[in-house]
């Protein structure tokens, strides 16, 4: 045995990992593109996300492709971790099969630790199978609708979180935490919880990421997926965050209305009924008020993560990755949701790549999807991208070798809506179409309804452009390019397992007009 070359490994291994950056992948729920003041330029106030985007690299054209459930949250997850377009997930995002590579195993593969705190929307088995280890999870099959009530469990490898093993936290009579147990008298829904009953869902995650990072003591990297439940509703936030906002002061953005001015195909869902019709600007600046304060209260959160990872000597090798997983209406286009394919209601994210180990501030205008952060960050920190990821590395435009990695973006949702984006506009089509669920059973839902915006000049999509004469060669190109990229994506409905296909609906729409 050659012992002086052992001896050399020995010695040198622990440098080698030490030049590998940590990656810190925090995704922020609900939280739209002008939810970041110094992106949107917005009165929301977020000084640590702000700081993050200075120092780091900007994606103003961030977007999620597009989702089959009215919780777009799920298959923005699956895109994220998976690496996957919408169309090539499994049961539309609920599941992600092992043959899947996730972005956790994917660094575990390449000698990284990768570690969980917070959401997960996926199936029990991956989020075990994924990390090697993991914080406190939440969203596996019970939840209150209150961040100061959120069941939760401790993670663990062998993928099983039944209900008995959910657990409250929340304060005594002298201000000290305690684990409540998840029984039947505490499952009543909110939200009425409050700073004085318990801790705030961003406040327990931060924590446990700082603990995490406080702690971590190996020498190889880790790779800590930090996933946030804010601002996703109900939009509560310590009293000191909300003073911020005074209702009567908050100015609405310029596509506020009143209501939508058509049925879009899903109206009547439980994020529209968080507020009542019409959305009088009374109804919308109470929304936003809450919105704003409690995207503050999660950027304190997220400060407190990041000078953790200062305090620690860790953060000048530390890739920080933010990003949202959806955007938001509150009161754009008269909506509350984000079932729907405007920008910044429904598919504008916002994407910061950061951090010690990224400090090249740069605002980029590639268009991206959510599903091109996993091999961004794996080229970033030089690990393989494994075969089944298919979204595209923003590494070229982060090196300025290229300006743009996509020429159009393409967007779904359910058997509803379509969108188109190229040059500066944006298609979006609309059809009438047989729906099902539980609840309500069979229906007819939706509106033949096309528009066209001009995003680059009318970024809020105020100005529908259709039924202008001088545009209307423009929305037929555009409507038989989008045909053809639908081919190209795979969108249809027996490639996404979904009972109903757009396109069946949108064909014969166009025949009969």
């Amino acid at each position: 045995m050659n012992y002086k070359l052992l001896l050399l490994l020995l010695i040198f291994v622990p440098k080698a990992w030490a030049q590998q950056p940590n990656v810190v992948l925090i995704y922020t729920d609900d939280h739209r593109y002008s939810g970041i003041h110094a992106l949107g330029g917005q009165a929301v106030e977020t000084p640590h996300m702000d700081k993050l985007s200075e120092e780091g690299v900007v994606f103003d054209n961030a977007y999620l492709m597009g989702s089959f459930a009215g919780a777009t949250c799920i298959p923005s997850r699956a895109m994220l971790l998976s690496g996957r377009p919408l169309f090539h997930l499994k049961g539309a995002g609920h599941q992600i099969p092992k043959e899947h590579t996730t972005i956790a195993e994917a660094f575990h593969n390449a000698g990284y630790h990768s570690h969980i705190v917070g959401k997960w929307h996926q199936d029990k088995a991956s989020v075990s199978r994924a990390f090697d280890s993991g914080g406190q999870v939440m969203g596996l099959g019970a939840y209150l609708v209150d961040h100061y009530r959120m069941p939760l469990w401790q993670w663990n490898d062998q993928g099983k979180y039944p209900k008995s093993d959910a657990y409250l936290i929340s304060y005594d009579k002298k201000q000290n935490r305690v684990k409540e147990s998840f029984t039947a008298e505490k499952r009543e829904k909110g939200p009425f919880g409050t700073e004085e009953n318990g801790p705030h869902t961003s406040e327990i995650f931060a924590e446990d990421a700082i603990d995490f990072i406080e702690n971590y003591k190996e020498e190889n990297p880790f790779f800590m997926y930090l996933a946030f439940h804010a601002p996703h509703d109900p939009r509560q936030a310590p009293k000191r965050f909300k003073k911020k906002y005074p209702e009567d002061k908050i100015e609405l953005p310029p596509s506020y209305m009143p209501q939508h001015p058509f049925d879009n195909g899903h109206m009547y869902l439980r994020d529209e009924a968080l507020a009542a019709w019409p959305r009088t600007k009374e109804v919308s600046q109470k929304e936003l008020s809450d919105y704003y304060a409690i995207i503050t209260h999660l950027d304190e959160q997220i400060g407190k993560v990041i000078a953790s990872l200062k305090a620690s000597g860790q953060y000048e090798n530390t890739i920080v990755v933010l990003a949202g997983d959806s955007g938001l209406a509150v009161g754009n286009h008269g909506l509350m949701g984000k079932q729907n394919v405007y920008d910044e209601d429904g598919l504008h994210i916002p994407l910061i790549i950061g951090g010690g180990a990224m400090k090249q501030p740069q605002r980029k205008s590639a268009l991206c999807y959510t599903h091109d952060i996993y091999p961004t960050i794996c080229d970033l920190a030089k690990v393989k991208i494994p075969a089944s990821v298919k979204g595209k590395s923003l590494l070229p435009v982060i090196n300025n070798q290229k300006e743009q990695i996509r020429d159009y973006t393409y967007h779904a949702y359910r058997q509803f809506q379509r969108a188109y984006r190229k040059d500066g506009y944006k298609l979006i089509e609309y059809v009438r179409a047989p729906d099902f669920s539980k609840k309500d059973g069979h229906a007819v839902r939706g509106s033949r309804v096309t528009q066209l915006f001009h995003v680059k000049n009318d970024p809020w999509e105020t100005q529908d452009l259709s039924f202008f004469p001088e545009y209307q060669e423009r929305i037929k190109q555009m409507q038989s390019e989008m045909m053809k990229v639908a081919e190209k994506e795979e969108d249809y409905k027996e490639k996404v397992e979904y009972g109903f296909d757009f396109w069946d609906y949108y064909h014969s729409a166009l025949i009969v007009k």
